[in-house]
């Protein structure tokens, strides 16, 4: 018999800023929930936070991706074939589906600042990229995904980098956007217009975030030091500025 869940929407309250909560079902997993409100419609939405997001075993394997990959594996041990491993237009789909269920829920897991997750769900879906543009069998099939890098290594990044902001590990922070950076820049072009867009996005996003984490950095004990000396310089005063210099020259020495 269908139940009324009328109750849990008036318990939540639709609020458009604050509409994603994590919950734990009664076997002890957790769950995404997101609250909608479009008109006459109101629910909610619910996705695994492990496996695949609609919890759905595809070939009996955690993903479809793992059961290709096992074929790929089953293939190339074979030694009566000299055939190449390809993926064909349903499998290339039934991958590209799992794909985009997995960048719904990241989305949603960046919103909560589950960033360990969002690492995991951003590497499968790189390594999806990769499996389909080596091993697809129509060349439509094997671009089809590459529009998206300069996006999903962004995502990658800001997970990344979010998690050594919270560990207060700043420069390790900065490291990791100046890589993402030199990988977004040196991506082979793509001939689609959401890879122009989305790489030149992406590049805008993680200077932002650069200058933003940069900010927030303690200064060093030299940049400490350089930052009193020049001051001591613009008000002229030049004892001071001297021991200054002695002070970092000797912190350089080690």
């Amino acid at each position: 018999m269908p139940e009324d869940i009328g109750r849990i929407l008036s318990a939540w309250p639709y609020d458009a800023q604050n509409s994603i909560r994590k919950v734990i079902d009664l076997d002890g997993a957790e769950k995404i929930q997101v609250r909608v409100d479009q008109g006459a419609f109101q629910g909610i939405l619910q996705m695994e936070l492990d496996g695949r997001p609609d919890g759905e075993r595809p070939h009996d394997r955690t993903f479809a991706l793992d059961f290709y990959k096992d074929a790929l594996q089953k293939h190339t041990v074979k030694q009566d074939t000299d055939s190449r491993f390809t993926l064909n237009r349903e499998a290339c789909a039934e991958i590209f589906d799992e794909s985009r269920r997995l960048y719904e829920r990241y989305v949603f897991l960046l919103q909560i600042q589950d960033y360990n997750r969002v690492v995991r769900d951003t590497e499968r879906n790189m390594d999806v990229f990769r499996f389909v543009n080596q091993h697809a069998e129509h060349e439509e099939d094997r671009v089809n995904l590459e529009r998206w890098w300069p996006y999903i290594l962004r995502i990658h990044a800001v997970a990344r980098v979010m998690i050594n902001v919270q560990n207060e590990n700043y420069d390790s922070a900065l490291d990791i956007i100046r890589e993402a950076l030199k990988k977004i820049e040196t991506l082979e072009d793509v001939d689609a217009e959401e890879f122009h867009i989305e790489k030149k996005r992406s590049q805008q996003a993680l200077k932002e975030l650069e200058a933003e984490i940069a900010k927030k950095r303690p200064l060093s004990r030299s940049e400490q030091l350089q930052k009193e000396l020049t001051e001591a310089i613009e008000k002229e005063e030049f004892e001071k500025a001297a021991k200054l210099r002695d002070r970092i020259r000797a912190l350089e020495k080690g």
